[in-house]
């Protein structure tokens, strides 16, 4: 069973432009001159020029040049392909899929939410058992600007359950749950339980962390198969290289990757159930204040 995600980014290229040659201009020749001027009408000359253009094959390199440039920034700072070479994301993902995974917004501070799907590195051996081929030199050199997958890296693609502060559970026999709301979760491959094969929990997630389950539930080595290595099967929220938001390939499953309504339900944020309490506290302050106030004034004037 293989949980890894290869990367891969093709590159673009651009039409070199062909600057036309400059027309000659009309008018008869000066028999008695020979320094290559055309006189016209009015006796007055102006030396032509014709510009030739610049063969395709000098253009050719500078092209080629800009497109690894431009495939190389786009890779490391927008956007990169994955493809999934497993099925432990079944049916939201297939074998074979290629996915764009937004690398831009972790720039920015944005953290993995609830019900995103992500591509991380290993965190901790995840993947031990997995081969890794020796590319040659001309392979790395392609997998580093992003014309191919990358053989070296080991990265891993799945679906964001629980962020820091949430509490995460899962009992034989029932749903997932987070922070005591049951998830919904249709995206579950057909015939897989929740959790059967290994409940978990109560585990609080700590700051930083994330916890991580595979859609197919009975074939996904996620963070559930994890929890005694050195993150207790938590993922580091630095080592996720992004969000992937589009299945690219092939074209008939071409679709977006939305996080399912079941992680917007009401109440299942950690911080809802404070917010109320914290925002009367910030209402009723001023009040307070201005109350203690006039006591004081009124114990100062009698």
């Amino acid at each position: 069973m293989t949980d890894g995600a290869r990367s891969e980014q093709g590159a673009s290229s651009a039409e070199p432009s062909v600057e036309p040659a400059a027309a000659e201009p009309e008018g008869g020749t000066d028999a008695g001159t020979d320094s290559g001027t055309d006189s016209g009408a009015d006796g007055t000359g102006a030396r032509s020029k014709r510009k030739s253009s610049r063969p395709f094959w000098k253009e050719l390199p500078l092209l080629i040049g800009i497109a690894l440039v431009l495939a190389l920034l786009i890779k490391t700072f927008l956007v990169q392909a994955f493809s999934i070479p497993s099925d432990s994301m079944q049916n939201t993902l297939q074998r074979g899929d290629r996915v764009l995974v937004d690398k831009l917004t972790p720039w920015f501070g944005s953290e993995p939410e609830r019900g995103e799907v992500v591509v991380f590195h290993d965190p901790d051996g995840w993947l031990a058992d997995e081969p890794t081929p020796k590319p040659n030199a001309v392979q790395k050199f392609l997998s580093f600007v992003g014309l191919m997958p990358s053989a070296e890296e080991k990265d891993l693609i799945k679906r964001t359950i629980a962020v820091a502060g949430d509490t995460v559970e899962c009992k034989k026999g029932g749903p997932v749950e987070v922070n005591g709301k049951a998830l919904d979760e249709p995206y579950i491959f057909e015939g897989n339980s929740a959790c059967d094969d290994m409940p978990f929990g109560p585990f609080k997630v700590p700051d930083g962390k994330i916890w991580v389950m595979g859609d197919h539930r009975q074939d996904s080595s996620d963070s559930r198969y994890h929890t005694s290595d050195v993150n207790k099967g938590f993922v580091p929220v630095s080592q996720v290289v992004g969000r992937a938001v589009v299945i690219a390939w092939p074209v008939n499953r071409w679709s977006v990757l939305s996080v399912p309504d079941t992680f917007g339900q009401p109440g299942i944020s950690a911080a809802a159930g404070a917010a109320p309490g914290v925002l009367g506290v910030a209402g009723a302050l001023p009040f307070v204040i201005r109350r203690r106030r006039r006591l004081t004034s009124g114990r100062t004037a009698g």
